[in-house]
């Protein structure tokens, strides 16, 4: 059994709302309905787009997708404010790219959040990912370089160390074959993390399964 001290929102206020740091290629949030947004824009770099929020959250009962263009095999997302993330619905993609959520301040996953990612999914806390030899941070975005490489490969190596933490209590899941990764200061989960044929990957300063948790992968 495990015990969390960390203080998560119950409720995603603030939504999805983009950061001016990306200058014209900033991300485009669309509305289909009162339940459904869609994520647009972005900067594309031959096989990767970049995403970058003031906020990111998902709130309960609503879904949140990112639109994958021709080509894009890895779509890296940062979150600039001071706010963690809360995705208590579910968030996806509309395609087979691999999805990377960054934010420093921690990202909490509900009861009732859900992942619709067929390539790979990575939630982490660090400050940044290094790109060979430019950065794509969230603590310093203005110095970002946004360069060509594949994050599949080189985003543990890379990372710079984070101070915030992760929770989860929902049913996250990939496609199969790929890998899902939750990586933070302290990383607690109370759901189910599955990878069918793939690897699940549960990394930080501290690690905690509860009882009811339930990891399945390989």
């Amino acid at each position: 059994m495990i015990e969390s001290t960390l203080a998560w929102p119950a409720r995603a206020d603030g939504g999805v709302i983009p950061d001016n740091t990306l200058g014209a290629e900033s991300s485009v949030v669309n509305s289909l309905d009162s339940l459904i947004q869609l994520v647009e824009g972005g900067v594309v770099r031959e096989g990767n787009l970049f995403h970058s929020f003031w906020e990111f959250n998902v709130a309960e009962g609503h879904e949140v997708f990112f639109v994958n263009p021709t080509n894009v095999e890895s779509i890296l997302t940062r979150v600039t404010g001071d706010k963690p993330s809360a995705i208590l619905g579910r968030l996806g993609v509309l395609g087979d790219a691999n999805l990377f959520l960054l934010n420093p301040n921690g990202i909490v996953f509900g009861e009732a959040s859900t992942l619709d990612v067929n390539g790979s999914f990575y939630a982490s806390t660090a400050e940044a990912i290094s790109l060979g030899s430019g950065v794509f941070s969230a603590t310093n975005p203005d110095s970002s370089r946004l360069l060509t490489v594949d994050p599949t490969v080189t985003f543990f190596s890379h990372l710079k160390p984070g101070v915030g933490d992760i929770s989860n209590s929902g049913d996250l899941s990939v496609g199969s074959g790929e890998t899902l990764t939750l990586f933070g200061a302290t990383v607690l989960s109370y759901g189910a993390l599955t990878a069918p044929g793939g690897t699940v990957q549960v990394l930080g300063d501290r690690v905690g399964l509860a009882d009811q948790a339930t990891v399945n992968a390989g």
